[in-house]
């Protein structure tokens, strides 16, 4: 396959389960003030898990040198998921303008739908892309 057979309808989806590893309170210690919070999915993995499906959907289609950065997500998150249960995310690809892909997602648990929305990536070249972060640490 080749970036040019990415077509709007693409659908993919992919399946985990919460462990406490993907709670909120085991969010990264460098964010402060989480400790007490309920031990459910956190919206921070959500999104990467949501990231990593949108991720997964593209690849077959892109180059060696290529990647995908998201640059929008505008997602709800309308039901907790406990340890245990199983998060299925289901992205499709419903825009393709040049390097910019728009995705239309929904998650649900095992009893319910968790979110819905939209998540927009860009297509990078990475050598290119990385060259333009190192340049940018060492800017004036």
């Amino acid at each position: 396959m080749a970036r040019e057979d990415l077509k709007v309808g693409l659908k993919h989806s992919e399946t985990i389960t919460v462990d406490p590893s993907l709670t909120v309170p085991h969010l990264p210690g460098a964010i402060p003030g989480l400790a007490d919070m309920p031990s459910v999915f956190a919206t921070a993995y959500y999104v990467a898990f949501v990231e990593a499906t949108a991720i997964a959907a593209i690849k077959p289609y892109l180059g060696a040198e290529e990647r995908s950065v998201g640059t929008h997500v505008n997602m709800s998150h309308t039901a907790a998921t406990p340890v245990g249960h199983k998060v299925t995310a289901e992205v499709e690809l419903t825009g393709v303008e040049g390097r910019k892909l728009t995705f239309r997602i929904s998650a649900r648990d095992e009893k319910e739908t968790i979110g819905e929305g939209v998540h927009e990536r860009y297509i990078i070249d990475l050598p290119k892309f990385n060259a333009r972060v190192e340049a940018k640490k060492t800017r004036g």
